[in-house]
């Protein structure tokens, strides 16, 4: 997934930036309001991890923005603020989660994972593509039976081809979710990554639309 994290506490937001991205997404790490908002007009998120006091303000303002202009992204609050009334308003601005500081970077991990399955209308962890059996929740992928090891980065891309089960992606749309804003991007990596899943998936796992991008078989068409 492509996640925001809004967070202006530098050890914090280094801790959870390297934990998302080891759990094979790309972050995008901002530390103030502003940033968020330019963010979120130029990129597609998959999820918004916030904070709610930051250095131009707070943290729910820009939460009701978000839904106010129809914007669905999944958000998980992240503050210190624990009393029953500010988790309840936090909810009711339209956040989709809310986690009081200080967490447990495993347990935040989890708790993106279950966000995005709800996000997704597939609250169940397991899902079959094919002959591929899938935990969501794990990470883990079993063909005909046998175990598969996938690589963080490989997982992050084939969560795409998941999300989308025989829908056409582009370069561009992959290449999105696996850098963050400013990271170099070799020009064959897509190819590099898509040439490893069909070895562990099956050779006619991902097909190749000529310039156009790639998409899951799903067998159902």
């Amino acid at each position: 997934m492509r996640v925001l994290l809004v967070e202006d506490t530098v050890g914090l937001g280094e801790a959870v930036r390297d934990q998302i991205a080891d759990d094979g997404h790309a972050v995008d790490w901002v530390q103030t309001l502003g940033f968020a908002e330019a963010s979120v007009r130029t990129t597609p998120y998959d999820l918004i991890l916030l904070d709610l006091m930051l250095p131009d303000g707070h943290g729910l303002g820009f939460l009701r923005t978000l839904r106010a202009t129809g914007k669905t992204t999944p958000v998980i609050i992240l503050t210190a603020r624990d009393q029953v009334s500010d988790r309840i308003e936090g909810l009711n601005a339209g956040a989709d989660d809310y986690l009081v500081k200080p967490f447990d970077l495993s347990e935040l991990s989890a708790r993106v994972a279950a966000v995005a399955r709800r996000y997704r209308g597939n609250p169940s962890p397991i899902i079959q593509v094919g002959e591929l059996m899938i935990d969501l929740g794990d990470h883990r992928i079993s063909r005909n039976g046998l175990p598969v090891e996938l690589t963080a980065r490989e997982w992050a891309l084939f969560e795409g081809f998941i999300q989308r089960p025989g829908m056409l992606l582009s370069r561009s749309q992959l290449e999105d979710r696996l850098y963050a804003f400013g990271a170099e991007i070799e020009s064959n990596t897509i190819e590099v990554y898509v040439s490893r899943l069909r070895k562990k998936l099956g050779r006619d796992a991902i097909v190749t639309v000529r310039g156009m991008g790639y998409r899951l078989e799903t067998h159902d068409h």
